[in-house]
């Protein structure tokens, strides 16, 4: 087994420096066509080395996905939701679209998951476990416990609420809708609000 890991979890610095320099590497030549060879020498590292570290390409690509997926989760959903819900969901929406907008290796990171997803669903899968589910179930879980709220479905609001966020990211930056099909990314989360802060719970009176 390779211990790519501290004891505190984190990944040791020779991993981190291997992942670093894989990443260009698979952005540029794509999963297929990237070889260890080729990270070994964009790494600074030996072969010796990086399969110490890494038993193969697999494993490899594997760890740099549940790496990005994991700080992605960190920088955007590592704040608690705490207060009320107008300002909790305008906070996060706007920290989850200017954090990704902004990180064009992230944008082509997410290019490269989705052309490999066809072949290599497992990656796909990695991805989403790692990101968007447990995204989702924090969502969930506030939604569930806002005493301003009445939702029926927290779940499917949650995903609605994630899924436009994505959505909106993908045309306007992967599929380049910023010409096509521009709109302000405020509006979007205006309108996202207001649909869910609209079901606040009927107080007698």
């Amino acid at each position: 087994m390779k211990r790519n890991y501290e004891s505190n979890g984190e990944l040791t610095d020779k991993a981190e420096q291997i992942l670093k320099g894989a990443m260009p590497e698979f952005l540029t030549h794509g999963y297929a066509s990237t070889s260890m060879d080729r990270v070994a020498k964009a790494a600074g590292v030996s072969k010796q080395t990086l399969y110490s570290h890494f038993t193969d390409k697999d494993g490899l690509f594997t760890a740099l996905v549940k790496q990005i997926a994991s700080e992605k989760f960190r920088i955007v959903w590592a704040p608690p939701l705490e207060g009320e819900p107008e300002g909790v969901l305008r906070d996060l929406a706007r920290r989850l679209l200017m954090e990704n907008i902004d990180d064009r290796e992230y944008l082509c990171f997410l290019r490269l998951i989705v052309a490999e997803s066809r072949t290599r669903p497992d990656l796909a899968e990695v991805f989403l476990t790692n990101l968007v589910k447990p995204a989702i179930e924090i969502l969930t879980h506030y939604l569930e416990n806002c005493r301003d709220l009445a939702i029926a479905d927290p779940e499917a609001t949650a995903r609605v609420f994630v899924g436009a966020l994505i959505h909106y990211m993908v045309v306007q930056e992967i599929l380049q809708g910023k010409t096509s099909m521009p709109m302000e990314a405020d509006r979007l989360i205006d309108s996202l609000v207001e649909l869910i802060v609209s079901q606040k719970v009927r107080k007698p009176g």
